[in-house]
Parts: structure tokens; sequence; C-alpha cells
């Protein structure tokens, strides 16, 4: 079968709807052709995602089942859930490799070990697994498989995985997560326990936000060349979103 379902396609949008309202407005841009595998790959990221993000006692074995649930999904044996069905359908039609959803999967095997990074470029690591797979996944089903273009699709990636960092501060503290790198914190002075008992927009915690935003602006300016490559239908949606 080379088409979702409509029921299991009706359960991914759902999970768009309440997971984005940015990118469930973006999608509407999508042409046809590609709004539902885009969909349903944001849905199995997003539940992904939920698994080990939302789960007080997630582990090793948490991501593990993950992986294997993956496998079962690239096997077109997937398990008895509208999202793995629909995942199923997606990325064989569509020809995903499946490394970019096991990158997906290792950084969130470093959130469940409550990883920190110390420089900007471990941070990048983890953004890239997180986020960066999923432009390239995207760009994919999108049409596209040029390296260069793929390469603009990670960076959109992983700025807009910054935005999300910088945005969530104060939200991730309050979890006991810091992404923000260790050694950023060192140079304003900034106690990583102090500020998980303590999250407030400090001077301090404003110029790391500032400075991550900063880092942000240049993978997106980077990633309009990428963008000016994609199908012309598909565009204005990556624009939106």
């Amino acid at each position: 079968m080379n088409e979702v379902s409509p029921s299991d396609l009706e359960a991914c949008t759902r999970i768009l709807s309440a997971g984005s309202k940015s990118f469930a407005a973006a999608s509407k841009l999508l042409p046809k052709r590609v709004r539902a595998s885009a969909t349903v790959l944001y849905s199995f990221c997003r539940v992904a995602d939920d698994l080990i993000d939302l789960d007080p006692t997630v582990t090793d074995a948490s991501v593990e089942r993950l992986s294997l649930r993956l496998d079962r999904i690239y096997s077109r044996k997937p398990d008895d859930h509208p999202i793995d069905r629909a995942m199923s359908v997606v990325v064989s039609r569509d020809r995903v490799p499946i490394a970019l959803p096991r990158a997906l999967l290792e950084g969130l095997a470093w959130d469940a070990r409550e990883r920190r990074y110390q420089t900007l470029d471990e941070l990048h690591a983890y953004a890239a697994r997180v986020a960066g797979s999923v432009g390239a996944m995207m760009t994919v089903v999108m049409g596209e498989r040029d390296p260069a273009v793929l390469a603009r699709a990670c960076d959109l990636g992983v700025a807009m995985q910054l935005t999300n960092i910088a945005r969530d501060i104060g939200e991730d503290a309050r979890r006991g997560r810091v992404y923000l790198p260790l050694e950023w914190l060192r140079h304003e002075e900034v106690d990583v326990q102090g500020l998980l008992n303590d999250p407030r927009p400090t001077r301090a915690v404003r110029a790391l936000t500032a400075r991550l935003l900063d880092e942000a602006d240049v993978l997106y300016r980077r990633s309009d060349a990428g963008i000016a490559r994609l199908p012309r239908d598909c565009r204005v949606s990556m624009r939106a979103a």
C-alpha cells in the first residue's frame, strides 16, 4: 500500500494541530503531494519526543523500545498504531533513509541521559540530531536529495532548535535541564545550580539568550540558499515555518 489511510492521516493531523500551531499553519501552504508525508513525519517526531521528554522515569530502555519500533516501521511490519502505520508508508514511498530518524532517536537518547553541553559545537551536535534530521527528512519528502540542499535544511532545523532553547531556558531549568553551553555560563559567571534553583531572566541570562539567538540567525541566513533550491511549490511553506 502506497497511501496513508484516511483514518491514520487524521490521527497524525490531530497531533500536528495540537503540537505546533506555527508548523500546522505553515503545512497548509505545502502542495498536496507533500502535505500528508510532512504531517506524518511531524507526528512521528512529536510522539517520539514526547515519549522521552514527558516521561519522568525515562531510561535508555525507553529509547531502545523506540529504536525497535522504528525497525519495524522500516521492515513494513509496524506496530498496530496509526502513527507507525502511516510512517511505514511514508518512509517506503518517499525513500527516507533510516539514518535520519535514527539520528533523531540518538538525540532523544541524549535527552534521556540529561546530557549537558560544554561548548556550542556540542550543542550543535545535539540540535543536528533532534532538529537537523527533521529538516533533512522534510526535504527528502519534498523530492530534493542534493547534499548541499540537505545541509541547508539541517541548518534551518538547528536554527529552529536554538531558537526553541532560547525561548525555553526558564522552563527547561525548572525541569532540571540546561542546554546552554556550559562554557558560556562560566564566562557570564552563571552558576548552573543557581540557574536551576532560580531560573529568572537576569542580565546574564538575557545576554546568553541574545548570544544564542545570534547564532541561530547565522544559520537562518545560511539556510536561505537551501530554501531557494527547494521545489518552487514548497518554498513559501518553509519560509512561513
